[in-house]
């Protein structure tokens, strides 16, 4: 039986669904799970929720707990990463400081000024991790969970070369809306899709043979689909494909829908995950004693769990590499000539196969144009920002900053330095390599 490892376990919610998600498979039920988180309330929380799920899945593999990873990484045979850097606190300066300026994020946390900030704050933490498991398990297959996934990914790579693979939900999200839209079963459908993460694009989408473009092209344009994803629909419209992740995230990551207070009215109407303003400090909330006292009701809990798999693709990974059963699935990989108009070694999204050979991505070609020339704008900005957390230069954090779509829509030149320097004093805390 595999050992899996969780960095991040006191993330409850996404660690009780990935840990149901794995036990419902028979090959992963007796698995060994190590939990590591640097809280030592929510870690407790973790200890007592994965002895419910093993007990409740008649597992008979072992749990520990540590607040030392070291501790737990040597044998592992696969790491779940999902961890939060600073809490909710510097959040509110990610979302705060460029809002003060006009630069209105819905959820920052991985492109714009926000996704900057998070990527400085984290990407040392998560490169001492991954330095880790190169010396304590370098065989380890290693599934990031942790926004922004790109940034991270790409810093991982770069100092460690370890078997790394990012996953997100987008896709499978997306594609299964369409469907719904297309009025088709889910099941039967079958999709292409490759970009970068959060700004994929659906390139193929069939039932049966069936291009069901002209059908989701005609729901687009109905009020309720129109009213719901506003920004995405409209990239629709106009660059001729439908782009993954919600309309939130996409208002974000060009330049073209937030511009102005009117303009995030007119392109997202419907406030919240459509891409109302700061909609991530009421997604994090404050509620502190809500938040243990769902936990605790889940922890007592008595009643039997059920076993229903989630979209999340890391347990069918781990399954498939486990089994050499294949599963496909779109994760987040260094570009080895996979996107052919794309630079070599960015993080790219791409169609992939988990097997006993470990995650294989597949070879996608060039991109649209049109496409390609929006996915990287927000290259340059990934990558600047990734040479800015590991190398504490201040400088290319502006200048990240600077070719942000939105940002540069907004602000110029003087005003971006200024909001950076805010940015930087607000956050010092968390980030020692500036110091």
């Amino acid at each position: 039986m595999p050992k899996i490892t969780f960095i991040g376990a006191g993330s409850l919610g996404f660690f009780k669904t990935l840990m149901i998600d794995c036990l419902s498979f028979e090959a992963l039920r007796n698995s060994d799970w190590a939990l590591v988180d640097i809280d030592p309330k929510r870690l407790d929380y973790a200890r007592r929720i994965g002895e419910r799920i093993m007990r409740d899945a008649g597992s008979t593999g072992k749990l520990v707990a540590t607040l030392d990873r070291r501790e737990v990484l040597k044998g592992s045979d696969f790491v779940i990463m999902a961890i939060l850097v600073g809490g909710y606190e510097p959040i509110a300066f990610d979302i705060d400081i460029p809002m003060k300026y006009g630069v209105d994020q819905c959820i920052g946390d991985s492109h714009g000024p926000g996704g900057v900030f998070r990527a400085l704050r984290t990407i040392p933490v998560k490169v001492g991790i991954a330095r880790d498991i190169a010396d304590l398990c370098p065989n380890a297959w290693v599934l990031n969970y942790t926004n922004p996934m790109s940034m991270l990914c790409r810093a991982m790579d770069i100092e460690t070369g370890i078997n790394l693979v990012g996953l997100c939900h987008s896709v499978q999200g997306t594609t299964a809306m369409l469907a719904d839209w297309a009025g088709v079963p889910r099941d039967e459908i079958d999709y292409w899709v490759a970009g970068i993460n959060h700004q994929a694009w659906v390139l193929r989408i069939r039932h049966n043979g069936e291009d069901l473009y002209p059908r989701i092209r005609e729901a687009a344009r109905k009020p309720e689909h129109w009213n719901s994803l506003t920004a995405s629909c409209e990239m629709l419209e106009h660059l001729g494909y439908f782009v993954t992740e919600g309309s939130g995230h996409n208002s974000e990551y060009n330049a073209w829908f937030r511009k102005t207070p009117e303009s995030v009215a007119k392109y997202c109407p419907g406030g919240s995950w459509n891409g109302g303003s700061g909609f991530i400090k009421q997604l994090y909330g404050s509620d502190r004693e809500g938040w243990e006292a769902d936990q605790e009701r889940f922890a007592s809990d008595t009643s039997p769990i059920v076993f229903r798999r989630s979209h999340e693709y890391g347990s069918n990974i781990i399954n498939g590499i486990q089994t050499h059963v294949p599963f496909r699935f779109n994760g987040n990989v260094a570009n080895k000539g996979l996107i052919t108009n794309f630079p070599q070694d960015v993080m790219v999204e791409v169609p992939c196969f988990a097997d006993k050979n470990g995650v294989k991505p597949c070879h996608v070609g060039a991109l649209p144009p049109q496409l390609a020339a929006l996915n990287s704008m927000n290259i340059n900005v990934i990558e600047l920002a990734v040479q800015a957390a590991l190398k504490g230069d201040r400088d290319a954090a502006f200048h990240a900053c600077c070719y942000d779509p939105l940002t540069m829509a907004v602000l110029d030149l003087r005003q971006i330095r200024s909001m950076v320097g805010e940015m930087f004093e607000a956050e010092k805390q968390w980030l020692p390599q500036f110091a």
